[in-house]
């Protein structure tokens, strides 16, 4: 059985629009109706580079007495070239991309792809070195890195959305650009549980795009300015400029 009464009951999303529920009312709700397992994969969801869990794996991989087999094979290099933000993003999404659910494993690789191609072609219009500023190991990643050089990134034809998502870097109003990446994320969400009727999908998707109407909800112009210029700053410490 899913969850055919819960989701009945729960307000239409609409992009766009003001989230028509509080974030605290739909996990309270989500928090009585959802099963154990169920609570987990949204907990995985939910998770940030600063995720206490995060936390004690940083600091278990930067122990020099932790033998070198026990870390990611990507460890060292990444330390020495990426900002400590996106060290944290990189094990978020190993952690989200390792999921024992099918649909969290997509939501992250989604997000890492769509925030690789973003990253790469602000890195490139701005002179920064894009292999240092790459996420994760999969292949669009590995394809951004080696083919800096392609106009495309040799991507147009590994993904179906790349130059929809390529358009983006293009916009230079900020909080619209950011509002433009959201309408993608809450356009992928309805496309991938079109068909999960009543799911533990549809719930997990419900939840996300409520979360991201709330957050337009709450943020400003000037909060908008000030998280594009931590973004810049976390950019500028991964990168050695001459």
């Amino acid at each position: 059985m899913g969850y055919e009464c819960l989701l009945a009951g729960l307000p239409d999303l609409k992009a766009g629009a003001d989230s028509p529920i509080t974030m605290e009312g739909l996990l309270e709700l989500l928090d009585e109706s959802m099963k154990p397992s169920d609570k987990k994969l949204l907990t995985q969801l939910r998770m940030t580079v600063d995720d206490p869990q995060i936390d004690a794996l940083v600091a278990r991989y930067d122990d020099e007495d932790v033998p070198e087999s026990d870390k990611p094979e990507w460890w060292a290099s990444a330390r020495t070239i990426l900002s400590d933000a996106d060290v944290r993003a990189m094990l978020m999404y190993e952690i989200g991309l390792h999921s024992n659910n099918a649909f969290v494993r997509a939501w992250y690789a989604f997000n890492q792809d769509m925030n690789n191609i973003m990253v790469a072609a602000i890195c490139r219009k701005h002179g920064f070195d894009v292999k240092k500023m790459i996420v994760g190991n999969n292949e669009v990643a590995e394809t951004l890195r080696t083919h800096t050089t392609q106009k495309d990134f040799g991507l147009s034809e590994v993904m179906d959305n790349f130059q929809e998502i390529l358009a983006l870097a293009t916009i230079d109003n900020l909080m619209e650009r950011e509002k433009r990446m959201d309408a993608l994320r809450f356009e992928w969400l309805q496309d991938k549980t079109y068909f999960d009727i009543f799911s533990t999908e549809q719930v997990l998707a419900y939840y996300l795009q409520a979360a991201m109407l709330h957050r337009w909800s709450l943020l400003t112009v000037e909060q908008g300015e000030q998280v594009f210029r931590e973004m810049v700053a976390d950019m500028k410490k991964g990168i050695k400029i001459d």
